[in-house]
């Protein structure tokens, strides 16, 4: 008997892994696409991988099922980019924050507002957009139907 509900677990070879699993690039995007934030849990030691990945980087487990995460957290540290690569000139200077989201994990992204209006400790929600021209610009030919994650911050009455 099947359990259809049961997040899907690493693939254990090669074989195992198919272009629409939660454990590859396209997969990971495609339900990012949809609005599913996914995460590899490691069953072993608890670490939460974005993207998923089929072995797990803190302790090497390989016993792991791909979950979605909540959209929402804190900065917990963030920096201005003044040097931005070719493609995104035009957009510098912007902000770059490190996101523990409510379940732990932690995501790197870029802050919708400016370097002089975040804060450590901000309360933020990952949206999602297609990308730009610019971002069209610098992804390869695989990348670009892939979503560009931002964080918002929250208004205290959120």
């Amino acid at each position: 008997m099947t359990d259809d509900t049961s997040p899907p677990t690493a693939p254990r070879t090669a074989a195992d892994v198919t272009a629409d699993s939660p454990f590859t690039l396209p997969g990971f995007f495609a339900a990012l696409a949809d609005g599913d934030l996914l995460a590899a849990v490691c069953r072993d030691c608890g670490a939460h991988l974005i993207p998923p990945r089929p072995a797990c980087y803190a302790c090497g487990g390989r016993t792991l099922r791909a979950e979605s995460q909540p959209l929402t957290g804190d900065v917990i540290t963030y920096t201005e980019v003044r040097t931005p690569p070719p493609a995104l000139e035009a957009r510098a200077p912007y902000t770059v924050a490190i996101v523990e989201l409510d379940s732990g994990a932690r995501l790197t992204g870029r802050l919708t507002v400016p370097h002089a209006d975040a804060a450590i400790g901000m309360r933020v929600r990952l949206t999602t957009r297609p990308p730009d021209d610019d971002e069209l610009a610098m992804a390869l030919d695989n990348e670009r139907d892939w979503p560009i994650h931002e964080f918002d911050p929250i208004a205290a009455d959120d």
